[in-house]
C-alpha cells in the first residue's frame, strides 16, 4: 500500500509540475502592459477576421471572415472575403463573395500578384469541419479544401477547388505562382482525444504540404501546431509558425522543385499565428496570442479577454531582431491572429471578434 501511495504521489507531483511549466511557457504569468501602434480604431462588420493580407501596392487589403461564434452557437452564417480600402477611411468594405453559402468558411488566405498585375487569391476553406465545429452537419463532400480565385476588380471569380486526403487540418496557405502553393496542417489527427493530446502535449504531428501543379506532396513534418505560412519576397525562404512552441521555422526553398531544407528557427516568445511579409524589406509581421491558455478559455467564453500581440521580425546578418509593435490586454481586440503592415499602417484581425483594428502611426 505504501508503495502505491508513493507512486501515486510521484505521478500527481509530476503532473502538477508539468501543468505549472505549461502555464508558464504559455505566457499565463506575463504582465501585459498595453502598447498601441499609433492611433487605433475598431472597424466593425467583418466577424472572425482570422487572416488579412495587404496588396503590395498598399491600396487595399483582403480579409478572411467567418463568424465562428455563430457556428459554435449552432446558427452559422456564410463566410466572406472582404476587400478593405486603405486610401479612404470612410469607405465601406466590399464583400467579394456575396453569393457564398454555408459551406464557405474561409481561414488562411494568400494573395499572389505577378509582374503584370494579375492577382490570384488562395483560400483555406472548411466546408465540413474545423476546430470550431461544422456549419450544418453535412459532411458529404470534402471536409477541407483550398479554393482558388482570380481577382477581377471588386469581384472574385472562382477558378478551382483543391481537395486531398493530405488536408487533415489545413490552417494557412501561401501561393508561389498562380497554380502552385504550400499549406500548413495545424494537426496530424482529426477532432477528438488525439487532437487534444496534440495540443496539450505539443506533439509534433503537424506538417507542410506542397501542391506542385500536378499533385500534393508532404515536404516537412514534425511540427507542433503549424500555423501561419509565408515566403520571402524573392521566394528563397519559407516560414511557418508553430503557435504552441512560440517559434517560427525557417526553410530554404528550391524555386524549381519546391523542396524545403530546414535552415533555422526563430524563437518569438509568444503564440505566433499568421505571418505577413513586408515586400520591400522582407520583414515578418506576426500576430498572435500573448497568453495561449487564456486564448483557449476565450474560445469557449467570449467574456474572457485574451491578450493580443504583434511582433516584427527583421533579419540582420546571421540573426533576427524581434520587436513588439503592438500589445493589448484584450480590451481593444482579443484573440488577435494576424498583423498586416504596410507603410506605417497596421491591420489587426482576430479569430472571433466582430471587428478588426486599423492602426496608423
Amino acid at each position: 500500500m505504501r508503495r502505491i501511495l508513493v507512486c501515486t504521489g510521484v505521478i500527481c507531483f509530476s503532473v502538477l509540475l508539468y501543468l505549472i511549466y505549461l502555464a508558464s511557457d504559455a505566457g499565463e504569468f506575463r504582465t501585459i502592459v498595453n502598447q498601441p501602434y499609433g492611433q487605433c480604431r475598431q472597424i466593425p462588420g467583418m466577424p472572425g477576421s482570422e487572416d488579412i493580407t495587404i496588396h503590395p501596392n498598399g491600396l487595399y487589403a483582403y480579409i478572411s471572415s467567418d463568424d465562428r461564434r455563430s457556428v459554435i452557437a449552432g446558427n452559422p452564417i456564410p463566410g466572406a472575403i472582404f476587400r478593405y480600402d486603405l486610401t479612404n477611411a470612410t469607405a465601406a468594405r466590399v464583400n467579394l463573395t456575396p453569393d457564398a453559402d454555408l459551406r464557405f468558411r474561409p481561414h488562411g488566405i494568400s494573395l499572389y500578384v505577378d509582374d503584370d498585375g494579375r492577382e490570384t487569391l488562395f483560400v483555406v476553406n472548411h466546408p465540413g469541419e474545423s476546430l470550431f465545429g461544422a456549419p450544418d452537419g453535412d459532411n458529404s463532400g470534402p471536409l477541407h479544401t483550398i479554393e482558388v480565385f482570380d481577382v477581377a476588380g471588386n469581384t472574385l471569380v472562382h477558378r478551382k477547388t483543391h481537395a486531398s486526403e493530405l488536408m487533415v487540418s489545413p490552417n494557412d496557405v501561401v501561393g508561389v505562382n498562380h497554380e502552385q502553393f504550400y499549406f500548413s496542417n495545424d494537426h496530424g489527427s482529426g477532432p477528438g482525444l488525439l487532437r487534444q493530446l496534440e495540443d496539450y502535449l505539443r506533439l509534433p504531428w503537424a506538417n507542410i504540404v506542397y501542391y506542385d501543379g500536378n499533385g500534393f506532396l508532404e515536404l516537412a513534418d514534425r511540427l507542433s501546431y503549424a500555423n501561419g505560412i509565408n515566403i520571402s519576397p524573392d521566394g528563397s525562404q519559407l516560414y511557418v509558425a508553430e503557435v504552441s512552441r512560440k517559434r517560427v521555422q525557417v526553410y530554404q526553398r528550391d524555386p524549381v522543385s519546391g523542396s524545403l531544407t530546414h535552415q533555422q528557427q526563430i524563437n518569438v516568445e509568444f503564440g505566433a499565428d499568421n505571418i505577413e511579409i513586408d515586400p520591400a524589406t522582407g520583414d515578418l509581421w506576426i500576430g498572435g496570442h500573448a497568453k495561449l491558455l487564456t486564448f483557449i478559455r476565450h474560445a469557449a467564453d467570449a467574456s474572457v479577454r485574451s491578450p493580443s500581440q504583434v511582433v516584427r521580425v527583421r533579419a540582420e546578418a546571421d540573426d533576427y531582431q524581434i520587436s513588439t509593435e503592438f500589445l493589448d490586454n484584450g480590451a481593444l481586440i482579443p484573440g488577435a491572429s494576424v498583423g498586416a503592415w504596410h507603410n506605417g499602417r497596421l491591420l489587426i484581425g482576430s479569430v472571433f471578434e466582430d471587428h478588426i483594428v486599423d492602426c496608423s502611426l
